[in-house]
Formats: structure tokens, sequence, C-alpha cells
């Protein structure tokens, strides 16, 4: 299982998504909660690059908030980060 974090803030309903359906796919991560902890959020900045929430890594890739997540679903590819197998032909997805 690939290595997944999420830096995130208790009031946040994009984090919530972006949370959701990682738990729909069946995947754990490591959350980091920035709401009162300046230290991990300047961290979160120095990783990505940027201000906003949520910022999810696969593997210290970062992959980008929750509409990234979604569109990277979307297409197809986000299965493939996360290291899961596509269902074969006339079966369903798990």
């Amino acid at each position: 299982m690939k290595r997944v974090e999420i830096y995130t803030k208790s009031y946040c309903p994009y984090c919530k998504r972006a949370k959701e359906l990682l738990h729909i796919k069946g995947i754990d991560y490591i959350e980091y909660d920035v709401t009162d902890d300046p230290r991990k959020e300047q961290e979160m900045r120095q990783r990505s690059g940027r201000t906003t929430v949520p910022e999810v890594f696969i593997e210290d890739r970062l992959v980008g908030g929750c509409s990234d997540l979604f569109e990277f679903d979307e297409k197809g590819e986000l299965d493939k980060m996360l290291g899961l197998s596509a269902p074969r032909s006339g079966e369903s997805p798990s």
C-alpha cells in the first residue's frame, strides 16, 4: 500500500471531501490537522509550495488539493497512483 498523507483543517469542507474519497477507496492515510498547528502548516507550505488545504501527498509526491484528487480519480489515474489494481472485465470494483 502506498503512503498517503493529507494536510487538513478541521472546518474545511474540501478536506472532508478528499478524506471521504480516500475512505471510499479503502485507503489509509496519515492526517496532519494544521488548524491550530502553525509549525505543521509551515511544513505543509514548504512541501507543497501552496497555502490552501487539503494538500495530498502520495509517496511524498504532491497530488494537490481536493479538486486535483477528484480530477485524477475521474481520469482513472488516482487508482494507479494509489497502487490499486483495476477490476478485471466482468468483475465489480471492491
